[in-house]
């Protein structure tokens, strides 16, 4: 693993503990992550916030909405503090909202931790900067299972012995093996599969094996 990568992988998985569904809304079903383990992450590998990170709350600002609502906005520069010189990083810039006035069934409703909000989702958008929960962003974690990406689902030997086994049916023209090979895989697991064949390989199976589901 690169240097470059240290930070991002040390922080890229929350715990299942700071996970929760979110119910309802335009996100519903996707997964939220409780701001409190963001900072908690970010002490472990800096240190307290104000010694080993920090923000500054660039802006406030509010913006009508659809229906007389209005949402509330914040703009910050995060810092983390540099490991060779204990200089502070060029600043990490978020922007984050939330609801101040919003429509409800027994009318409007005003939020009184709107900017508190606005800026707890500021401070989440300059963190994924950073690989803060990277795995939720990306759909490979949410809590309950971990959704191994395509790299670690095939292990080498198997890639390599499905590799010989698939030229082989193709140096035999036999395009009902190959695709009985390539079908005992799922799909994320082709993808990683696919990767092993050389382009004129690739080039020979399609002619060999139509397969709609996969694109192929």
């Amino acid at each position: 693993m690169s240097d470059n990568m240290k930070l991002w992988t040390a922080v890229k998985q929350p715990p299942a503990t700071a996970l929760k569904e979110i119910k309802g809304g335009r996100l519903s079903g996707m997964t939220d992550i409780k701001p409190q383990w963001r900072y908690q992450a970010m002490t472990e590998q800096f240190g307290p916030c104000g010694i080993g990170w920090k923000f500054t709350i660039e802006k406030l600002w509010t913006e009508a909405g659809s229906d007389n609502q209005i949402v509330a906005f914040a703009s910050i520069n995060l810092y983390i503090a540099a490991a060779i010189d204990g200089k502070w990083s060029d600043p990490i810039p978020g922007i984050g909202g939330s609801m101040l006035v919003v429509k409800e069934k027994n009318g409007p409703h005003t939020s009184d931790e709107a900017y508190k909000m606005a800026v707890t989702d500021a401070l989440s958008t300059a963190m994924k900067l950073l690989g803060v929960a990277a795995d939720v962003y990306m759909g490979n974690w949410d809590g309950s299972k971990f959704r191994e990406e395509p790299a670690t689902r095939v292990n080498a030997v198997q890639k390599r012995e499905w590799a010989e086994q698939t030229r082989s049916a193709l140096s035999k023209g036999d395009g009902a093996e190959a695709k009985k090979l390539w079908d005992e895989w799922d799909n994320d697991e082709k993808v990683e599969l696919w990767s092993a064949l050389s382009s004129q390989e690739r080039s020979a199976f399609k002619l060999l094996v139509k397969d709609e589901e996969n694109g192929l």
